[in-house]
């Protein structure tokens, strides 16, 4: 590896390259005019070329300059993240938690004061994907899939239900029947996502064994949430994942139209680190998670 020039002439050259001048950098590191000077002169002749125009008001890079000035923001940029979050880490236990906007909206975030007041110590960071993908560097992942990832602890938490609903307000408007044949009739809302891993209309009418047999009317978002406001709103029938919507459904904000339902040996599923301690935030924020989940031994 290259030997790297100071950390203090890296700084001084920093702090000039935000602020323009070497009065304001002297300020902000807390040392004098001429200090900052004799730092970007010593990186200048370590690196062999000029990095700030003097010559013009406020200071400005040369072009080797803002090459070096680019590559050490990115990471001074992370580096302050990391210290960031240790310092906080240090206060109070923080469990980043990362799931589907979905599971996120109305799982998660509805029962956030229960579980902080079941664990007053700890912070939970929510990171929110789209469609539930892996985040490598969350400490509890909320997975969908088979439960099966190999080197992980993994606890259920929902299995997979899925069910036609509508608001009373598309119901009371359209005067329609809801059965199964009649809702391939409605204006069917989905999701532009793979529909491998999820149902769509298409895979849940296979699924019940009635197969649409013609083109289905439907208006697709791009995430499950859009797609429940657009019910919420009268816009036509979405499918809901059991366990996901149930303010809704006790609410009478949406109703179930059918009996019918579709499952699968999918479902979400929490998942963490073989090597938590027993006692550690981490595990105590994904068993609570579990125990917490109305129906977890559906996806057991």
């Amino acid at each position: 590896m290259s030997r790297l020039p100071s950390f203090s002439s890296l700084l001084a050259f920093d702090a000039v390259a935000r602020h323009g001048t070497l009065t304001r950098a002297a300020v902000e590191l807390n040392v004098s005019q001429p200090a900052i000077s004799r730092r970007l002169a010593a990186l200048e002749d370590d690196l062999g070329c000029v990095v700030l125009d003097r010559g013009t008001r406020p200071l400005q890079l040369t072009v080797d300059g803002q090459e070096l000035y680019d590559v050490l923001r990115s990471g001074l940029a992370r580096l302050e993240a990391v210290v960031s979050r240790l310092r906080e880490k240090s206060l109070h236990d923080v469990v980043s938690v990362s799931c589907g906007s979905g599971f996120a909206a109305y799982w998660l975030i509805p029962r956030l004061p229960e579980l902080e007041q079941a664990l007053p110590e700890t912070s939970i960071q929510i990171i929110s994907q789209a469609y539930a993908e892996d985040v490598t560097n969350a400490d509890v992942q909320i997975r969908f899939g088979h439960g099966d990832w190999h080197g992980l602890e993994v606890r259920a938490v929902l299995g997979e239900e899925v069910f036609p609903v509508a608001s009373p307000a598309y119901i009371e408007r359209t005067g329609k029947t809801f059965t199964v044949e009649a809702l391939k009739s409605h204006r069917l809302l989905g999701q532009q996502r793979d529909a491998g891993a999820w149902y769509n209309w298409e895979t849940w009418f296979d699924a019940i064994g009635t197969p649409a047999t013609r083109k289905l009317r439907s208006l697709d978002f791009d995430s499950y949430a859009l797609m429940v406001n657009a019910a919420l709103a009268g816009q036509g029938i979405c499918l809901c994942w059991a366990g996901l919507l149930d303010v809704f459904l006790e609410s009478g904000a949406l109703v179930r139209l059918t009996d019918v339902s579709a499952g699968s040996g999918r479902g979400y599923f929490v998942t963490f680190s073989q090597s938590e301690a027993e006692d550690s935030p981490v595990r105590r924020v994904a068993e609570w998670i579990m125990l917490n989940s109305s129906s977890a031994s559906a996806a057991s």
